[in-house]
């Protein structure tokens, strides 16, 4: 195990009989005017290994990244691949050749088909011959075993095939050096296992990844060794096998002790509580069939399945982004127009969308304009927003839901993962709703920030939010009063708290119903 005492752990030659890093940044410091990204960190990354690096949100993660892409130049330190100096930043086929980076959110172009995507730039001089063009993209979708089309449009893949399809074109530009940033943020678990498969062969095969992840079990499930960063320096390097939980998350966060217990100690919903949200034989042809919940003022309910079970598309139905073929939504004792997302808003419900960057968030616009968009009606006279109460506003969910950021008026886009994620929620709650639902709350965020937001979600609830978590993820559903699972389409079990793993994931499954 490699502490930070020494400041770096990356090496920049080889020792006797041991193999030079396929890549390795030694001394990195980065700043921008006073804030400092990074101080004296680094890396060592050997040949052919997945290597993980964790840190909260703000550690320096990103800022390394970018560096190591070739992206940003650090103000002190140097990057090796191989042994040999990383190319200039002006060299940006050379630095494909070296490295690429398969983001959390895609650069895959939607309007383009798989195979220019694959060739963008690439397709020769003169005229382009499409027929070729699709062939040779499938002979490199096919050396990699990447099962997609090449003359469908890249928009309608899902997100494990976009991500296949960006490893692939990284690959065929003979990097064998690849950063995976949250590749599993989006993914059930049956797409994160054919992911880690395909992972394992490509390593087999050579290839040396960068695995960045939140979910830490993934890193013990994949890496062989972790990098942990905290407050812009490296902490520690170690063998995944000689670094137990707690002490990952000790170097992770500063300090140890038991995590996401946020609502465990929630007093009992009532039976007779209202119910703020029912769904009564809903269907939706390809998705769900004769669906039937409810949740009650005050009362978290889980909602858990596979990527086929349908219950994104639940989900987004209840927030009105889809219409369903048959049954009913009602929310606090009123029945929303079916597809409408003003009338499910109107009607009383919060919502809190699957892809905070497709869905969540308006990027170019302020945290304040963001957080206030459901009350911008209540911050002025005759529908003009006056801006002072805005801002104020905003500072006040700020303060509540301990985001971190400048001001008010920062741009939203410049928020780390879980402080954009603390803006989406508030903006969810902002309301004062009756009923709350989630879509994988805390994809893509720390474990603190993981933390923090559950809380207040739990603090929503026991001040009378009925709420309802649609999650892979069981650390979003341990405060749960109850969880539903999802299996083809159909709710088929529901399991009250106090469930144990296992058993919650056979269901899931479908090992038992």
């Amino acid at each position: 195990m490699t502490s930070s005492g020494a400041g770096t752990p990356a090496p920049t030659a080889a020792t006797a009989g041991t193999p030079l890093p396929a890549v390795a940044a030694r001394g990195i410091t980065k700043r921008y005017g006073p804030t400092t990204a990074l101080l004296d960190a680094g890396i060592a990354i050997a040949p052919g290994e997945t290597h993980a690096l964790v840190g909260r949100n703000g550690a320096g993660k990103s800022t390394l990244v970018s560096i190591l892409t070739g992206l940003q130049r650090a103000d002190t330190g140097e990057v090796r691949f191989a042994g040999e100096p990383a190319p200039s930043l002006s060299d940006r086929d050379g630095w494909r050749r070296l490295v690429a980076c398969v983001y959390q959110k895609s650069t895959i172009i939607p309007t383009l088909t798989v195979a220019e995507n694959l060739f963008l730039n690439r397709q020769g001089g003169g005229l382009i011959g499409w027929r070729s063009l699709r062939r040779r993209a499938a002979d490199l979708l096919d050396a990699y075993g990447v099962a997609v089309d090449p003359a469908r449009v890249a928009g309608e893949l899902t997100v494990e095939q976009r991500q296949l399809v960006e490893i692939a074109r990284a690959l065929s530009f003979g990097a064998r050096f690849i950063i995976l940033d949250e590749p599993t943020a989006q993914l059930d678990a049956a797409a994160i296992e054919r992911l880690f498969d395909r992972m394992r062969q490509l390593r087999d095969g050579g290839v040396t990844f960068l695995f960045i992840s939140h979910h830490l079990q993934e890193v013990y499930e994949v890496c062989q060794s972790v990098t942990v960063f905290r407050d812009a320096r490296h902490v520690l390097t170690a063998p995944v096998t000689d670094l137990p939980h707690d002490e990952l998350v000790g170097a992770m966060t500063g300090d140890a002790g038991p995590l996401l217990s946020s609502g465990a100690a929630r007093p009992a919903v009532p039976a007779a509580a209202e119910t703020v949200l029912a769904v009564d034989g809903l269907r939706l042809a390809g998705f769900y069939e004769d669906v039937r919940l409810a949740v009650r003022a005050g009362e978290m309910v889980g909602l858990i399945g596979s990527g086929s079970s349908g219950k994104v598309a639940l989900a987004e139905t209840i927030a009105g982004l889809r219409r369903a073929d048959g049954g009913t939504v009602t929310v606090a004792g009123s029945r929303p127009r079916p597809g409408s997302v003003p009338s499910a808003l109107a009607g009383g419900l919060g919502y809190l969308p699957q892809d905070r960057h497709r869905e969540g968030l308006v990027p170019l616009l302020s945290v304040a304009e963001n957080a206030t968009l459901p009350i911008a009606g209540k911050l002025g006279p005759a529908g003009v927003i006056a801006p002072a109460r805005r801002r104020a506003a905003a500072q006040r969910m700020i303060d509540a839901y301990d985001i971190k950021t400048s001001g008010p008026d920062q741009p939203v886009n410049a928020l780390s993962g879980g402080n954009a994620q603390k803006v989406v929620l508030a903006r969810a709650l902002s309301n004062d709703p009756r009923a709350l639902v989630m879509v994988n709350p805390t994809a893509g965020v720390d474990v603190r920030s993981k933390e923090s937001l559950l809380g207040a979600v739990a603090s929503a609830a026991t001040a009378g939010t009925g709420v309802l978590v649609v999650s892979d993820e069981l650390d979003d559903l341990r405060s749960c009063d109850r969880v539903l699972v999802m299996f083809h389409g159909r709710v088929v079990r529901e399991v009250p708290r106090g469930w144990a793993d296992a058993d919650l994931v056979a269901a899931v499954e479908g090992v038992r119903e």
